[in-house]
């Protein structure tokens, strides 16, 4: 990851970007770019899927992960940790007994 987000800081630093960089900016930015690979399967059936192009998939997730790893490093957040923080989160209010194969929300997911 200490790759990535060197290769993403030079990248920046070089064409003068970081002024363009605040955390607004580039939240907004995740979510242009999420949009853009929500694009892809518009209007697309559960059997037309493969009928999306893996490289485009590819360039435009690299996208949202690129503007992500650049917001949480103007937080100096540590991306490891707080993903596993979220999982661990997540684990309490989805327990396997309760959520298994289940698409609802920890809300409508029956509590003891």
């Amino acid at each position: 990851m200490k790759e990535v987000i060197e290769a993403l800081s030079e990248f920046v630093a070089a064409r003068d970007w970081e002024q363009f960089h605040n955390p607004k900016d580039l939240a907004i930015a995740i979510s242009i770019e999420a949009a853009e690979l929500n694009e892809l399967y518009l209007w697309k059936d559960i059997n037309e899927l493969s009928e999306v192009p893996a490289e485009r998939v590819k360039e435009e997730l690299a996208d949202v992960l690129a503007y992500a790893i650049m917001l949480a490093k103007k937080y100096n957040f540590d991306i490891k940790e707080i993903v596993l923080e979220k999982i661990k989160r997540n684990a309490e209010k989805y327990p396997i007994e309760k959520s298994k194969g289940s698409a609802l929300k920890y809300n409508q997911i029956a509590r003891d």
